[in-house]
């Protein structure tokens, strides 16, 4: 059965306590402890604000005033103004203008620094919490929809600042003014009609919203499954022209299309629904408003100029009304952005430093796996009860068929996991019972698979000790054996080698690798089938480098093709979950065992290889 997502979920009404859980989330960004200088920004913003909403509602006065002058009427009552006539009125309305517009971008320019902060920090902090998330979490994850989930999130962030700030309660403020006005100057129910009008359009904008959401989502989701029909049949063109199925995923391809044309119509009626209903609850209100205005010029109790306020007055409060919809929706989709990402931010780390955890101290590099359990799923356990000793300075192999534990434990060693039983030691003191960042410095692995960062190769050399110099970099590159080869690209070390090292060859790569830990200089060294994705002339070459890399360093290495740690100390068998032989290469054939079975098997492979 598909499982529910937590937007929908959320767009089904099932969170509908996330929207204030997410509100107070984002609310100590405005008001941050000892950051004054935010709070001083905040409330000039609001200074600001206040300002533009107060010369808002007073600029439909000098509309009034002008207008009465030109008609003749309330001479009387705009001899205060400016003594000017209608001319000074009309500027003074045109200057009122300016300054409301003026007092609005002076608001922005002074919060754009709070709303960038917050959006900075935020970002930060879900990036630095995404990498102290387990391995667990980030290979049962798709890096895109993380990457979706910090875009958007961020995103929202200044967009709900500002909405916190600047919309509703300002919205509301500015309702409250004119409602005070029309009632002061005018009569309660011009009060009554603005309030019912208000009233029927935000009932009648959210609830077309919220169906329009719903629309909208459907639509999406037929537009994603039309695109993934078109790049998969075009991934697959010469599959489609085996089979002579151009027609046939024509009509898949039209089929779905057909699905998001029914959807995007839908939409598109219920748009046009929304506007119009708006138009006739706007209209009916302002129509009100207007026909009692002019009963009153009638009866002599107002002026034209009254009139034509009252009308401006409507028209201002309808013009933020108009984009209430699309705000409605715009918050919703913030909020549930960022409730994707608190809820990102409100996941564990499930391998977290123990509280006054002191750094590793190396003395000599020894390891010790002592009756070692773990499983991925407590239903199927993959180590059971692994005992291991690695002396200071020694190579230990660890080898065995495909999901016997292998990989399992160089995670293990590094702290990717934590075990389920046991301890792993190394001289003497438990992985959990040290820091993390001391536990990773004094260690260094060389993949099976060395993905490179998007940047220069000397960039990824340096990744292993980023305060090195130029030459420490060049002599470890030579170290590796790729100082001759990176002299001669165009740009020696400052050549791109492309997003995760495309533009080098497998064996290019894993040297640079391999410069990198050389760079780093860990007292232990874990080759976790460092080159088992090599052909077999690349391996070889690089199976020098590794030899030397290992002198002087405790080594654990998880090996493939055996032929490749026939020289170790000491040989590991490990057979589901457990170790079945161990000792040197000659007395394990010798023994006639697991482990001679496996290398005569590899070597019957090779043969045949050999022979086609």
């Amino acid at each position: 059965m598909r499982r529910t997502t937590v937007s929908e979920a959320r767009l089904d009404g099932r969170y509908k306590g996330s929207g204030w859980r997410t509100v107070k989330r984002v609310a100590p960004y405005l008001w941050p402890e000892g950051q004054a200088w935010v709070k001083y920004r905040v409330v000039l913003a609001i200074a600001a604000l206040i300002l533009a909403r107060v010369v808002s509602v007073i600029t439909p006065f000098f509309y009034k005033a002008a207008v009465d002058a030109l008609s003749g009427d309330g001479q009387a009552d705009i001899a205060w103004t400016l003594g000017a006539g209608a001319v000074g009125l009309t500027v003074a309305y045109g200057m009122a203008r300016l300054m409301s517009v003026g007092f609005q971008q002076l608001r922005d320019v002074i919060f754009a620094a709070v709303g960038q902060r917050a959006l900075r920090q935020l970002a930060l902090e879900t990036f630095r919490h995404i990498h102290a998330l387990s391995l667990r979490y980030h290979i049962t994850r798709k890096t895109g929809g993380l990457s979706r989930i910090i875009e958007r999130g961020v995103k929202g962030v200044e967009f709900l600042l500002r909405f916190m700030l600047f919309s509703i309660g300002p919205l509301i403020l500015e309702l409250l003014m004119i409602a005070g006005v029309l009632w002061y100057l005018f009569d309660a129910w011009y009060l009554v009609v603005v309030f019912v009008t208000i009233a029927f359009y935000t009932w009648f904008t959210f609830a077309v919203t919220e169906m329009r959401v719903k629309q909208r989502k459907v639509m999406n989701d037929q537009d994603t499954d039309a695109n993934q029909k078109a790049i998969d049949s075009l991934l697959n063109f010469e599959t489609v022209k085996y089979f002579g199925a151009e027609a046939r995923e024509a009509e898949r391809y039209d089929g779905a299309m057909e699905k998001y044309v029914a959807a995007a119509l839908k939409t598109t009626y219920s748009l046009s629904f929304l506007n119009f209903g708006q138009a006739v609850l706007i209209t009916c209100g302002l129509v009100g408003v207007m026909v009692m205005a002019a009963i009153g010029v009638g009866k002599g109790v107002m002026t034209v100029g009254d009139f034509v306020m009252v009308n401006a007055y409507m028209i201002q409060i309808t013009m933020p009304l108009n984009f209430l919809g699309t705000v409605y929706r715009e918050i919703r989709q913030a909020l549930i952005d960022m409730a994707d990402m608190f809820d990102l931010l409100g996941q564990p780390p499930e391998v977290v430093d123990a509280p006054g955890a002191p750094p590793l101290k190396i003395t000599g590099g020894a390891l010790r796996f002592d009756d070692v359990h773990f499983a991925y799923d407590p239903d199927r356990e993959i180590l059971k009860g692994v005992t291991l000793e690695v002396p200071a300075g020694q190579t230990v192999a660890i080898v065995g068929s495909s999901g016997s534990g292998k990989s399992t434990i160089g995670r293990l060693l590094f702290r990717f996991y934590d075990v389920t039983g046991g301890s792993i030691t190394i001289d003497g003191q438990d992985l959990r019972d040290v820091t993390q960042v001391s536990l990773h410095r004094s260690i260094g692995v060389v993949p099976q698979d060395t993905v490179l960062f998007n940047d220069s190769v000397g960039y990824n050399i340096a990744y292993g000790r980023p305060e090195a110099s130029q030459a420490e970099i060049e002599e470890a590159a030579r170290a590796a054996n790729i100082h001759d080869f990176i002299s001669g690209l165009p740009q020696g070390y400052e050549t791109k080698v492309g997003e995760r090292g495309l533009k080098l060859s497998g064996g290019e790569k894993q040297r640079v690798g391999i410069a990198r830990t050389l760079l780093k200089d860990p007292p232990i060294l874990l080759l976790d089938e460092a080159t088992s994705a090599l052909d077999t002339e690349t391996e070889q070459s690089i199976q020098g480098e590794l030899k030397a890399m290992g002198r002087g360093r405790t080594v654990i290495v998880i090996a493939h093709r055996l032929s490749t740690i026939a020289d170790a100390d000491r040989i590991v068998v490990l057979e589901d979950g457990r170790i079945v032989e161990q000792g040197s290469h000659e007395a394990l054939l010798a023994k006639g065992g697991r482990y001679a079975v496996l290398w005569q098997r590899q070597a019957a492979e090779e043969d045949e290889i050999a022979a086609e």
